[in-house]
């Protein structure tokens, strides 16, 4: 038995746009469950069509409920958080023009100033955005 509401025509002409338009695999995938889930697809069903648990189709299922189409997508806050403010790129901006070629040398600027060990390729993240 499926725990939520029809899903009205306009609500769900707007799923199939995103289940076939968004970026994001794990939306494209939600939408598309949802869309199942109104058509009558059991939850044992969305299961193996998903692959994921009993527990994640119904998580997919409150986050509808509670925020509607904001609910397809994660939330804020998900992943690594950065080493540096917003002073200390600017900062390590400065150095690299300084010091363009030497990104070790940068890195090891910035374990001198603020005591944070950083890669070159941490760097680089940094410099390209």
């Amino acid at each position: 038995m499926i725990f939520i509401r029809e899903i009205n025509p306009l609500s769900a002409k707007l799923l199939e746009r995103i289940y076939r338009r968004s970026r994001h695999h794990q939306v494209r995938q939600r939408a598309r469950c949802l869309l199942l889930a109104n058509q009558g697809v059991k939850v044992e069903e969305l299961m193996k069509i998903f692959q994921v648990s009993y527990k994640t189709i119904y998580n997919w299922f409150d986050r509808w409920e509670l925020d509607s189409m904001m609910g397809l997508y994660n939330k804020p806050g998900r992943g690594c958080k950065s080493k540096f403010n917003t002073e200390q790129k600017e900062k390590i901006r400065e150095f690299v023009k300084q010091e363009p070629r030497q990104l070790k040398q940068v890195a090891q600027k910035v374990k001198e100033e603020w005591g944070i060990i950083s890669s070159k390729k941490t760097i680089q993240r940094i410099l390209k955005y």
